[in-house]
């Protein structure tokens, strides 16, 4: 029994010395997971921020855009298919989340672009965002930045029920 409880006070206390990230965040009913980018070129002038949004909610809110210390601008931009021609625009009026929905921000579909980067995103960085929302208000966040090219976030499928797609 004295060996037990030894062991479990030895998990406890790695278990508080461990340092932890945060994946997810919240902004009144919506919940945030999973926010992350990928590292950029050391010449590159943009980048691109992927999250999950889930309105909790019984109303929809709408994610107007951010802004962030390592960009000049960030804003919410979609990738569609035109004519048989992959292009991206930007979409000023927001993205809408409706009420006890999830809307994914990932490559090849809606996702936020960092514009005018100042300094370029290595791997491993943790690149400050405040989110803004219609309803919700803003909201800090970590994008956390993976390898170059990277598809997903290692945390599972980069997609989700609604605005999916893949770049």
């Amino acid at each position: 029994m004295r060996h037990l409880f030894s062991m479990l006070a030895a998990i406890a206390f790695v278990a508080a010395a461990t340092p932890t990230v945060a994946h997810d965040y919240r902004a009144g009913d919506i919940e945030i997971g999973h926010p992350w980018t990928r590292a950029t070129p050391p010449a590159a002038k943009v980048g691109g921020g992927y999250l999950e949004l889930t309105n909790a909610g019984d109303t929809a809110d709408r994610l107007l855009g951010g802004s962030s210390p390592v960009a000049a601008r960030v804003e919410i931009h979609n990738m569609e298919m035109t004519d048989g021609i992959m292009k991206m625009r930007p979409v000023p009026e927001g993205v809408e989340i409706p009420a006890g929905e999830t809307v994914n921000l990932a490559p090849g579909g809606y996702h936020l672009m960092l514009l005018e980067l100042k300094q370029p995103i290595t791997e491993g960085e943790m690149v400050p965002v405040t989110l803004e929302f219609e309803q919700a208000g803003a909201v800090d966040v970590e994008l956390v930045a993976g390898p170059i090219g990277s598809t997903a976030t290692g945390h599972g499928n980069a997609t989700s029920s609604s605005h999916e797609g893949h770049e």
